[in-house]
């Protein structure tokens, strides 16, 4: 979801309360860039991408498991 810096300031409250039932980002403009991005903490970096990854034969255990791999191999 995209809106502008001034409709994030009026309507501050609703769109904390929007942010924890959506699954998605909130981008937020001013003069037409992107200057922050507001998310749900409760939905993980996994299950943010999962949407995107759809289209191939990758389930959620599987990208944990390779995360942490990763993570493990940078130590």
């Amino acid at each position: 979801m995209i809106i502008t810096a001034t409709e994030f300031k009026t309507n501050f409250g609703k769109y904390l309360e929007l942010i924890t039932q959506i699954q998605e980002d909130i981008f937020i403009t001013k003069n037409g860039k992107t200057i922050a991005k507001m998310s749900n903490p409760q939905i993980s970096a996994v299950d943010s991408i999962s949407g995107i990854l759809s289209g191939y034969d990758i389930d959620k255990s599987s990208l944990r498991e390779e995360r942490f791999l990763k993570y493990e191999s940078n130590d």
